[in-house]
């Protein structure tokens, strides 16, 4: 096998030795099967193609300083994944499926676990389909879940450092009591044009308000919105916004440091107020923004180059406890490799 240098790795897809697959047929989950192949053979009828009968999640594989490969907050994963397969129709994953599924892919990958010193992680990719032909808005009976991995490094090339964001009016990646909640590939359809306008005026990713009022702020492109004043944690709340397992462990790392905890709606006059501000997700745990602009207004909302202190520390706290290097007080982390 080729010689790597994991430093330089970016964010992206680079294939891997093995995935891990499961069949749901009559009614039931199958045996778990070991897979070389990167390829799916699917109907073309299946409803994952047609009808969107599709839902995936991402986690991280943590190569740490004593050695240890860890995964962090798994468990948090196979929940999500099944509130979004009730939210489709599709049949939930048991958590003891995913989670013996997750750990069997990360030891048939070792090899390619980046190493600690690189800061990059081998990213896990769970996926579930329906794969059952169907000509008619009807769910599928039979489903497809199954994890592949690859090794990945920063999402955005500065790493964790401050970018800036632009606020994008004219597209909507989903509406309240929609599908935004839920981990779909639709809501990420839905946002690719407004995050290619954003990177073509240079900017890191867009910025959603509300698709009903645009009033109040939403997310971050495919991360979710945090703001910091006065020592408070605020993040925004609504039936739009999908719940972050990141954002879920920043609240309690707040708590945990002595900030105060706000989830709730976050009007885009408050903006201006925040001292600090980032986005915060799986790929990037934590990206700051640097200012926001809001092109149909003119308004900028700047708040600082450089990451802030509160923002830092979340950062490092959140890291250590992934790499094993910080107390796991809330038994997040999984050794999956001593």
């Amino acid at each position: 096998m080729e010689e790597l240098d994991w430093s330089k790795l970016g964010f992206g897809y680079r294939p891997t030795s093995y995935n891990v697959r499961c069949y749901y047929r009559d009614g039931k989950w199958g045996e778990i099967e070991v897979c070389s192949d990167e390829y799916i053979k699917l109907h073309m009828a299946a409803t994952a193609l047609h009808y969107g009968q599709e839902a995936f999640e991402g986690l991280k594989a943590y190569r740490c300083p004593d050695g240890k490969v860890r995964l962090f907050r798994v468990e948090e994963n196979a929940a999500r994944l099944q509130r979004t397969a009730d939210a489709t129709l599709m049949p939930q994953v048991p958590t003891e499926r995913f989670v013996e599924m997750a750990r069997k892919v990360v030891r048939l990958n070792q090899q390619h676990i980046p190493t600690y010193e690189s800061g990059a992680t081998l990213y896990l990719r769970p996926l579930l389909i329906g794969v059952s032909p169907q000509v008619g808005v009807h769910p599928a009976k039979d489903y497809l879940f199954l994890i592949f991995v690859t090794p990945v490094g920063p999402y955005f090339k500065g790493g964790f450092s401050a970018n800036p964001y632009v606020i994008i009016r004219d597209y909507d990646r989903a509406a309240p009591l929609g599908m935004g909640t839920f981990k779909v590939g639709g809501n990420y359809a839905a946002s690719m044009r407004a995050n290619a306008i954003a990177h073509s005026k240079g900017y890191a990713s867009e910025f959603y308000l509300d698709s009903k009022e645009k009033k109040y702020v939403d997310e971050c492109g495919a991360a979710n919105f945090f703001g910091i004043k006065n020592n408070t944690y605020i993040t925004p709340k609504s039936t739009s916004i999908l719940p972050s397992i990141t954002n879920k462990s920043l609240m309690q790392i707040a708590e945990d440091l002595g900030m105060k905890v706000e989830h709730r709606p976050v009007p885009e006059e408050e903006l201006e107020s925040f001292e600090e501000a980032g986005a915060c997700g799986t790929a990037a745990v934590i990206s700051p923004i640097s200012h926001l602009d809001d092109l149909d207004t003119g308004k900028v909302y700047a708040f600082g180059d450089k990451p802030g202190p509160w923002s830092t520390k979340l950062y490092e706290t959140l890291r250590g406890i992934q790499y094993g290097t910080v107390e796991d007080r809330h038994g997040w982390t999984s050794v999956v490799i001593e």
